[in-house]
């Protein structure tokens, strides 16, 4: 069949909101996390979009089974310590079974259930606070020995978001710390604002773990703290070994050997060394100019050390693969197969290999690999070597196996955008990454339209500036796409994955740096002829909504803009307007909090200068968002009059969108918004009001 010229924007597509909305969570790409092995048995999370947004915890047997739901609805498996939350569960086995420690959504107390227990339920073993935020826990470990579980704890002392602290401590697995918050053991000290899960030595002498404090973000400053564990669990002599502010720590692990770990940031690159656990003393593993880490929160894990002394990785430029590192003879073996996305949650037990995956074609899975048998005689491919590299070979007979949330096609391939990872120039002459997803449908010109005008864009600035647009299958922009519109998923300077140097381009820059790269990718996809300029548009959320907003106010290149629960005023959120965890973000950001740089943070927030807005918007917000309070965007609303624009408010949403029926809604106000804009109608969408300028649903 020859494909018909038929106006971008109205193609008829089988990419239904809905069907996009089901591969979505919290505004990004739902994907399972946090797997881990229970003997032979593999566990993880998954989303579930469908059932409010909860997450739930899976349990696979066998390998020749089908996964299993461990609790079912309304049990939440997941944690709000720093917000963003860690890993929330861990396994653990005894004479009597199978035991699992989680952390319940709702009311963030943890729960201790024996699954293969007929009539169990889950029971509760820590307190419910009445102050601010009550307690919170993260990243348990299971202490069979002393009857404990091992955990970061936030603990909330008043009712202001920084009246917290945070420390290690022991939950007894007994259930008398459920009403006795003094029943729990402190295990470190609270002297550092924040710290990660600590990760205890083969022969449980040792602990280390990570911490940092204000103003410093854990990809700034994270230093890796050890101390020796006593007969009661209790960590004594604590000092730091290595890392700190200029010098971070993403990432540490304990060797089967007793060795020490780690990732660190010191060439400008995330590298892994062997660090000697009484002087700091570091010898690199495998020197290469790729991220081997990225930007840490709690619960991502880059590196695993596997039985045999090697170790499995994440890495690469951008996007990272999976492979398998031997630190003696220096071989780096790649996994082969069709995943361009790896995320931080690896997994391991023996040889066996579990991680979270996806790729061009297929969403996100959990997927493990035995590197048993893997060696470089194995693979069966020449070796390659760069001048002063050690050498690197990529695995020929190595196989994935998918374990859970394995992909189902809904929609053939054909409708699906094919990604090309580009590298554009930025003002400065720059590399700007950016991934380019161009109009395709197999009934329709991929081309110009009817009249040869050039394809209508969007400009996706991705939720960061701490994250990177992935490489891999996104069904909301297959929805654009197989429409005919065209998206460039832009990882403007400061995106994690290409360097300590491309990173720290956007200090104190933000809202300059990343609204400049954005807008030279659009220009130079104008002047290539992909883009029509006169139907370009810019679209984020979060960080990326800051982006969008500010794209507006400081240039004339898009002719409107979609805001998704968008960072708007600057001057509230150094304030204290959001979250501890990212409090004292805006002064490496924007700069230092002191008179010199208040004019900063004014002028750059979108909020001040609504009225240099010339063209439309729209705005979609969670009513209960944290992070971007709604007090923010009617505020910026008040000033926008004038301008054609929608407000659309989401009660029972966050930061981020996790039910599906908002999803939905809002991908169709943005599509029917773009079609208002761009001069065409979208068929089969509900017509979003422009003259609105408030409204929920």
């Amino acid at each position: 069949m020859t494909p018909s010229p038929v106006p971008h924007g109205t193609w008829t597509s089988p990419v239904t909101a809905d069907l996009a909305s089901r591969g979505m969570t919290a505004g990004q790409i739902a994907a399972p996390s946090c797997p881990g092995f229970q003997g032979d048995e593999l566990w993880w999370i998954e989303p579930r979009p469908q059932e409010d947004g909860r997450s739930a915890l899976m349990r696979e047997r066998r390998a020749d089974a089908d996964a299993e739901t461990v609790l079912p609805g309304p049990w939440n498996i997941r944690s709000r310590v720093i917000e963003y939350g860690g890993r929330p569960w861990a396994t653990a086995a005894d004479d009597h079974g199978v035991l699992v420690v989680f952390a319940n959504f709702p009311d963030q107390r943890l729960y201790l259930y024996r699954p293969d227990t007929e009539g169990a339920a889950p029971r509760p073993l820590t307190p419910v606070s009445p102050v601010g935020g009550g307690l919170r826990w993260a990243e348990p470990e299971f202490d069979l020995a002393r009857g404990a579980v091992r955990c970061v704890l936030e603990e909330f002392t008043g009712e202001g978001p920084g009246d917290v602290r945070r420390l290690i401590a022991q939950v007894p697995l007994d259930g008398s710390a459920a009403e006795d918050r003094t029943a729990v053991r402190e295990l470190s000290d609270d002297r550092h604002r924040f710290v990660s899960g600590a990760r205890v030595s083969p022969d449980g002498s040792r602990a280390v773990w990570q911490a940092w404090d204000h103003p410093h973000m854990p990809w700034d400053a994270a230093e890796l703290k050890i101390a020796e564990v006593g007969d009661d669990g209790r960590f004594h002599h604590a000092r730091t070994l290595i890392g700190g502010p200029g010098d971070p720590v993403a990432q540490a692990e304990w060797a089967v050997d007793g060795t020490l770990l780690a990732a660190r940031e010191r060439t400008g690159w995330w590298n892994l060394q062997r660090v000697d656990p009484e002087t700091g003393a570091a010898q690199p593993l495998h020197r290469a100019a790729e991220e081997f880490a990225g930007s840490q929160r709690l619960g991502l894990r880059w590196f695993a050390p596997l039985a045999d002394g090697r170790i499995a990785v994440l890495h690469g430029r951008g996007a990272q693969r999976l492979a398998v590192l031997d630190p003696a003879a220096g071989d780096l073996v790649d996994v082969p197969g069709g995943r361009t996305e790896w995320l931080p949650h690896l997994a391991v037990s023996g040889t066996r290999i579990a991680g979270v995956a996806a790729g061009r074609e297929t969403s996100y899975e959990v997927v493990e690999v035995d590197a048993g048998a893997l060696t470089p005689d194995a693979v069966g491919q020449p070796a390659t070597r760069t001048a002063g590299q050690p050498v690197t070979r990529t695995a020929g007979q190595l196989t994935l196996r998918v374990a859970g949330h394995r992909h189902q096609p809904s929609v053939d391939a054909v409708y699906l955008p094919e990604p090309v990872a580009r590298v554009f120039k930025g003002p400065d002459g720059q590399e700007v990454h950016a991934h380019l997803y161009a109009p395709r449908h197999p009934d329709h010109t991929t081309g110009p339209a009817p009249d040869d005008d050039p394809a209508p864009y969007v400009v996706w600035a991705h939720g960061g500036p701490s994250l990177r647009a992935p490489l891999s299958l996104n069904l909301e922009i297959a929805y654009f796409t197989s429409r005919g519109i065209g998206v460039v998923d832009v990882n403007y300077g400061g995106t994690p994955g290409y360097g300590r140097e491309y990173r720290e381009r956007l200090r104190e820059r933000w809202g300059v740096v990343d609204v400049a790269d954005c807008a030279a990718v659009a220009r130079e996809l104008i002047d290539e002829g992909v883009a029509d300029p006169a139907r370009l548009a810019i679209r984020g959320g979060s960080a990326g909504g800051f982006t969008a907003a500010a794209s507006l106010i400081t240039t004339d290149v898009y002719a409107c803009a979609t805001m998704l629960y968008p960072v708007l005023d600057l001057e509230v959120l150094a304030a204290g307007g959001s979250h501890d965890f990212e409090s004292h973000y805006l002064e490496s950001l924007i700069g230092p909090d002191s008179p010199d740089s208040a004019a900063r943070y004014r002028d750059r927030s979108p909020a001040a200068h609504p009225r240099n807005i010339k063209v439309p918007f729209l705005l979609l917000q969670g009513a209960d968002d944290p992070i971007c309070p709604p007090a923010q965007s009617r505020e910026f609303l008040a000033g926008a009059s004038g301008v054609p624009h929608a407000y659309r408010l989401f009660e029972g949403e966050g930061h981020g969108f996790r039910r599906r029926d908002t999803m939905v809604a809002a991908l169709e106000a943005e599509l029917s918004f773009y079609g208002q804009v761009f001069g065409f109608t979208p068929p089969d969408v509900p017509v979003l009001d422009l003259s609105t300028a408030g409204g929920s649903r």
